[in-house]
């Protein structure tokens, strides 16, 4: 009987984070990119950045998570667009987190829609926890980007170091 190793579950582990991360990411990009005018209202709410510069984030936010999300369910360059998906949840953390911390009352606008909600309603812990979470399968594929049923076929190079 075969005696099973982690390293045998970990494309199957990378497979689930690469889909997980991957489709969260797509589908917050979907649900914004038709309501641009609503992705940028979300962004100026976080009071961060100049308003140009929050509005040309909430116009270009929305493909790039698509872009991302797209390339992390195929497993193309899983590497890089790990890197990208869990640096943005880490952005997006940190802005819901200085949010909470400043008292500003908002909708993270995470799934369209965003901006002022009545004071004492925003939940920031969740929202927080769940992009802690995204960010943590984004480091993982990072580090262990080989996965199932991706495009990339060769992602850490350590096949071609053991064949030699």
């Amino acid at each position: 009987m075969k005696q099973y190793q982690p390293k045998d579950y970990q494309p199957w582990l990378a497979l689930i984070a690469r889909l997980i991360l991957g489709g969260v990411l797509l589908a917050a990009g979907l649900l914004k990119y038709k309501h641009l005018d609503k992705s940028q209202m979300a962004v100026r709410a976080y009071e961060l950045l100049p308003i140009p510069l929050a509005n040309f984030s909430g116009v270009v936010l929305p493909f790039f998570e698509i872009a991302i999300g797209i390339l992390l369910i195929l497993g193309a360059a899983i590497r890089i667009s790990a890197f990208l998906g869990g640096g943005l949840m880490i952005l997006f953390t940190i802005g819901i987190a200085q949010a909470w911390a400043r008292g500003l009352s908002i909708d993270c606008g995470c799934f369209g829609g965003g901006g002022q909600v009545e004071p004492g309603t925003a939940n920031y812990l969740p929202e927080i926890l769940r992009d802690l979470g995204l960010a943590i399968l984004g480091i993982y594929l990072f580090r262990f980007p080989q996965s199932k049923f991706g495009l990339d076929k060769n992602t850490t190079g350590k096949e071609k170091i053991d064949e030699q």
